[in-house]
């Protein structure tokens, strides 16, 4: 069956960067073609029917056709442009650190349906949430699961046996848990305590429905945070820019609550 030059796809704008005088480049993610770079002409001109419905943080309807090296965005539309995100900088670096994620981690044109769904729910759940630290948490898992890199939770890596309800430890460069008595087997560990590896398993098997009825203490939650990023940064080689702006907003809440607890 010939392949058809002109198509249409629901998408969610993770970047875009400008091209010329009036176009951009959008990277887009799609439930069916996995992630796609597509070139949007005059997109930037103020007469652009195309403008509003392309910016990140957009889940929209385009109608695509394949050119020499990028895709070619004819129409498009938007279906849910989550306002309340975009109206928020708190939201929106939340956000960006997602799609950020979701594009360091997948390919072009390598369909994974689980991906697009997971970061389209994700968005609509953001704005929502009571803690959106457990919504990275499960973000993070999920999505590892999903593009091959699963941590190992239940078996040591070196040993084989069951992990015990005790200090443990994760291996960045193994990928997973490692018992106390295998733990000098890898060179670089992190001890991960009995509840923070009750948390992340349940993040990477349950429902959010589920890990959002979770109350974590503060040094819970700095834990698991510590562990996912240390293993995200590994497996990238690099640093994901959105925490930079993220770490920042939660200093300064932290800064305006102190100073509100001074009244």
């Amino acid at each position: 069956m010939p392949t058809l030059k002109t198509y249409k796809t629901e998408a969610i704008v993770l970047k875009h960067i400008d091209l010329g005088e009036a176009d951009r480049i959008l990277t887009l993610y799609t439930p069916n073609q996995g992630k796609l770079r597509a070139v949007a002409r005059g997109v930037r001109r103020m007469k652009s029917r195309l403008g509003g419905h392309v910016e990140p943080l957009i889940n929209c309807s385009l109608m695509l056709s394949h050119g020499r090296a990028l895709e070619v965005v004819s129409q498009g539309q938007t279906i849910e442009s989550f306002l309340p995100i975009r109206n928020d900088l708190k939201l929106t670096v939340q956000a960006l650190y997602l799609v950020e994620l979701t594009d360091a981690f997948t390919s072009e044109r390598i369909e994974n349906y689980s991906v697009y769904k997971l970061l389209l729910d994700s968005l609509r759940l953001l704005a929502k949430v009571r803690n959106a630290e457990i919504l990275f948490r499960y973000f993070e898992l999920q999505l590892l699961g999903y593009v091959g890199y699963e941590p190992q939770l239940y078996k040591c890596l070196n040993c084989k046996a069951t992990i015990e309800p005790v200090q443990n430890f994760f291996s960045t460069s193994g990928g997973g848990i490692l018992c106390p008595n295998c733990a000098h087997t890898e060179p670089v560990v992190k001890p991960i305590s009995v509840d923070a590896l009750k948390v992340v398993r349940l993040l990477q098997r349950g429902d959010f429905i589920t890990a959002n009825r979770l109350r974590l203490s503060a040094d819970l939650s700095r834990e698991l945070e510590r562990i996912m990023q240390g293993y995200i940064r590994y497996l990238l080689e690099r640093e994901i820019k959105s925490t930079r702006f993220r770490d920042r907003l939660k200093r300064e809440d932290t800064e305006i609550a102190a100073d509100l607890g001074k009244f």
